[in-house]
């Protein structure tokens, strides 16, 4: 009898839970790449027009891929080193790799360092913006509550995700967020076509300077979700495999995201400049409320997801990440769920905040840091890449000034500059932020 139920509990817990395999590595990608950033797409492309918006899609997610690359590529000679050192065991299932752990191990301490401030900034505040996109959301599900008591009330939610321990136990809630992102995906773009293009509708964007690298800015922050590519990359069994499947779920990101901005903002033009979310400019209906409730649990499943490092950085700091007590770590995970929920009270400019993350964080962490480490640490390139190591240096040193420049200098500058306007408007902690009385 007891052997017949540990033979359930296994089946159930590897069929839901236990996700260490190439599909469970592309399903966590793909459902962590886009969410609720998939509704600010139009708000970007009537900041940039059709021709900017398209392209800067293509772009972002050829730099993304690259990107990705060079971090899981520096993780296994990392966790390779690692293994050879003499008189050294790593329980990898107890313990996880971090990114800034890499960094110190191939760079040193002040590369750690750079790794850690970035990274961590990076994944608390896109936790921030989970939040605020959740309270945004309910919004439109019952308006007579407004957005700040709506972040109020959820974060009794949030905190329960500090009992879900690593990354690989996420498989049943990766395979909701694919179904998620493609029944709103696909919503959109057909219930936006059956609306049809609005009489007033015009196409004059780009319109300004700062605009224009706001919207360009939250682009580079749509391909910017493999911030946890070290979690998604630990979490396997043969992490060596990781490294084409970003190439795969970049490529049904764009199935996703190209034709709902398109079709969005082809029907409603630059009025989408005032909508952080797009669905909130479609009808009521059945469709709409099924597709605002499936992109709720995806982010409440993503802000766990990307809380994870913030959780085993905490749980470091604090001395216990290899302890067993599995009830131990959870309840010490609540202050940082706290601290982040506080900040979204303070600054909900859903919208807004992903171009200021992507300019300040995304841009160091997911693609200056990797391409910049991997030219200075890897002296062999891969053997496909042509011209070898030149290659590889001239499209590494192509990323990162490019993201400098545009990424963290205009767009650092335009964001900013609106992130400021916008507390000068509304205030820090504003009650409802872009709501119908605002």
């Amino acid at each position: 009898m007891a052997s017949t139920q540990s033979s359930k509990q296994s089946w159930f817990y590897v069929l839901f839970l236990e996700g260490t395999s190439v599909f469970d590595a592309w399903l966590n990608s793909s459902s962590f790449q886009v969410s609720q950033v998939l509704l600010t797409l139009p708000y970007s492309f009537a900041q940039l027009g059709f021709v900017s918006g398209i392209a800067y899609q293509i772009l972002y997610a050829a730099m993304g891929c690259w990107s990705c690359y060079m971090t899981s590529s520096l993780y296994v000679i990392y966790r390779e080193k690692r293994a050879m050192r003499a008189n050294t065991f790593v329980d990898y299932e107890a313990q996880s790799i971090l990114w800034y752990e890499v960094l110190d191990g191939l760079l040193g301490s002040n590369w750690k360092l750079a790794g850690l401030v970035v990274n961590l900034g990076y994944q608390i505040l896109t936790c921030v913006i989970f939040l605020v996109g959740c309270s945004s959301l309910s919004y439109l599900l019952n308006s007579y509550v407004d957005k700040r008591t709506w972040t109020i009330l959820l974060v009794f939610c949030f905190i329960l995700i500090v009992f879900i321990p690593r990354a690989q136990h996420y498989r049943i809630w990766s395979c909701i967020g694919i179904v998620a992102t493609s029944y709103t995906a696909w919503y959109i773009t057909i219930a936006t076509i059956y609306h049809g293009k609005n009489s007033n509708a015009t196409h004059s964007a780009p319109n300004n300077t700062a605009g224009y690298f706001v919207g360009a800015t939250n682009l580079l922050y749509t391909f910017g979700g493999h911030a946890v590519t070290i979690e998604i990359v630990d979490a396997m069994k043969k992490p060596e495999k990781f490294k084409t499947v970003y190439f795969y779920c970049s490529a049904y990101i764009l199935t996703l995201t190209l034709p709902s901005a398109i079709a969005v903002y082809w029907a409603f033009g630059d009025s989408m400049a005032h909508h952080a979310y797009s669905i909130v400019v479609l009808p009521d209906s059945m469709f709409r409320v099924t597709a605002i409730v499936l992109m709720l649990v995806h982010q409440f499943m993503q802000f766990g997801f990307l809380s994870l490092p913030v959780f085993m950085k905490w749980e470091r700091l604090l001395g216990i990440h290899g302890s067993s007590n599995y009830y131990l770590k959870s309840i010490s995970r609540i202050p940082v769920v706290l601290v982040m929920w506080f900040v979204a009270i303070m600054v909900p400019f859903i919208g807004l905040i992903d171009s200021v993350v992507g300019a300040v964080f995304a841009s160091f962490s997911v693609y200056v840091l990797p391409c910049t480490a991997h030219m200075i640490s890897v002296e062999q390139p891969p053997s496909w890449m042509p011209w070898n190591w030149i290659g590889m240096y001239c499209v590494n040193l192509a990323v990162v000034l490019w993201v400098l420049i545009v990424g963290v200098g205009f767009g650092g500058w335009a964001s900013l500059v609106a992130l400021r306007h916008n507390i000068n408007s509304f205030g820090l902690f504003p009650q409802c932020y872009q709501c119908k009385s605002s």
